[in-house]
């Protein structure tokens, strides 16, 4: 496995942590907290390099809200200094750790997301099909409380595989440590062995979730050789014109996560049903010819524009129905 040839010196460098500042500030200019930061800026960037060069950083704490979009979550925001960490070790990590994912991975990385991964199920679907003329089955799978459920010994082992300098081994897990989820024991011993979690909200839990992951993406890949598979975070599908198949997979799937990840399948959000019936993915409802948006999805957004109208709002939401049938919608909102 080739490894990642920097080192901490390397990456832990004042141009660096400019730089990363940079890309951070861009469209958080007016934010009070940043501002702070800015007033004394090279102050505290030689304050975050000294005490990251001597190995004294401590991350701080986080501030937690909750929002809506599209369901409930609890997201964790931690201070500037530590997030302009965060920029700088995804800017240093990234194309490492990308190279290594398989191509039908979608979320969080450059040149993919949402619509490249409807796109390429609906490519799966024809292929499967032969272009309409076989049943396509699908498997369509959940993981249950993701982010909450990553497990922090199982995330630095991969992360060891992957990085020699024990240094940088040293600084992601003063990142990882930095969040945990309450666990429902008083058994500090219990608790202790089972520390789990990343915060919503960090940028490095985007590429540390795809890092964890990729270890199932590699299992289905490699080992059981699932050729018509798309993950996006926590969600994935499986495409098949043989139903048999999928229900066998789906024990061996099931049974991998949670031996070796200590993930769970949600159960209420794990069906199998045919492609021309309808199936739920990424906010749409694909059927065999056409897609069309979740109904709980447009009620929102229609919700959305009436209670607080903007037009960037407006125009955003009508460059995501160009990606789907939703005529009728479309000219609903053009003339709000």
């Amino acid at each position: 496995m080739k490894q990642f040839i920097h080192t901490y010196d390397s990456t832990i460098t004042i141009e660096k942590l400019l730089k990363a500042w940079q890309e951070f500030v861009r469209d958080k200019k007016n934010k009070k907290d940043v501002i702070l930061f800015q007033a004394k800026l090279m102050d505290n960037i030689f304050d975050l390099f000294n005490d990251l060069k001597n190995k004294t950083y401590k991350h701080g704490g986080y501030i937690a809200f909750n929002i809506s979009d599209p369901k409930p979550r609890q997201i964790h925001k931690a201070t500037v200094r530590d997030r302009l960490l965060h920029h700088l070790i995804y800017r240093e990590l990234y194309e490492h750790f990308n190279s290594k994912f398989i191509h039908d991975s979608y979320s969080c990385r450059l040149n993919k997301g949402t619509h490249k991964a409807i796109n390429r199920f609906r490519d799966f679907f024809r292929k499967v099909s032969k272009n309409h003329a076989k049943t396509c089955f699908v498997l369509k799978c959940d993981i249950k409380k993701f982010f909450a459920n990553i497990d922090h010994q199982i995330l630095k082992q991969i992360l060891e595989k992957h990085i020699e300098d024990k240094n940088i081994i040293w600084l992601l897990s003063q990142v990882i440590n930095s969040f945990y989820t309450q666990l429902n024991t008083k058994n500090s011993a219990i608790a202790e062995s089972l520390v789990k979690g990343l915060p919503l909200g960090n940028l490095t839990s985007q590429l540390l979730v795809n890092v964890y992951m990729n270890e199932f993406d590699q299992f289905m890949k490699r080992e059981l050789k699932v050729r018509y598979y798309i993950r996006y975070a926590d969600d994935f599908v499986i495409l098949s014109d043989n139903k048999n198949y999928l229900e066998d997979l789906l024990l061996k799937v099931s049974s991998f996560l949670e031996k070796e990840l200590k993930l769970q399948l949600h159960p209420d959000k794990v069906f199998m049903k045919t492609f021309a019936s309808g199936v739920d993915f990424l906010g749409w409802v694909h059927f065999s010819k056409y897609r069309v948006l979740r109904t709980s999805t447009k009620r929102k957004m229609l919700r959305n524009l009436e209670k607080n109208f903007k037009e960037e709002s407006r125009q955003s939401y009508l460059g995501m129905l160009k990606h789907g049938n939703a005529y009728k919608l479309k000219s609903e909102i053009e003339n709000l």
